[in-house]
C-alpha cells in the first residue's frame, strides 16, 4: 500500500508541475511585448499610382514598341 501511495503521489506531483510550466511558459508569452508588423520587402503598387509624379514607367522609356504589337 505504501508503494501505491507513493505512486500516486508521484503522478499528482508530475501532473501539478506540468500544469505550472504551461501557466508559466503561457505567462512568458503573453509578457513579451508586440511586434510591430512591419514587412521587411515593398513591392511597387500595380494601377494608376505608377505615374503620380509625371515620371514615365521603366516599359515606357525603353525606347522600342512592344513585343506584342511588332509585325515580322
Amino acid at each position: 500500500m505504501p508503494r501505491l501511495l507513493a505512486a500516486a503521489l508521484t503522478c499528482l506531483a508530475a501532473a501539478l508541475l506540468a500544469v505550472g510550466t504551461a501557466f508559466g511558459a503561457v505567462a512568458l508569452l503573453n509578457a513579451s511585448p508586440e511586434q510591430p508588423n512591419v514587412p521587411l520587402v515593398h513591392f511597387p503598387q500595380q494601377g494608376a499610382d505608377d505615374s503620380v509624379d509625371g515620371e514615365a514607367s521603366p516599359d515606357d522609356s525603353a525606347g522600342g514598341s512592344s513585343p506584342a504589337t511588332d509585325e515580322e
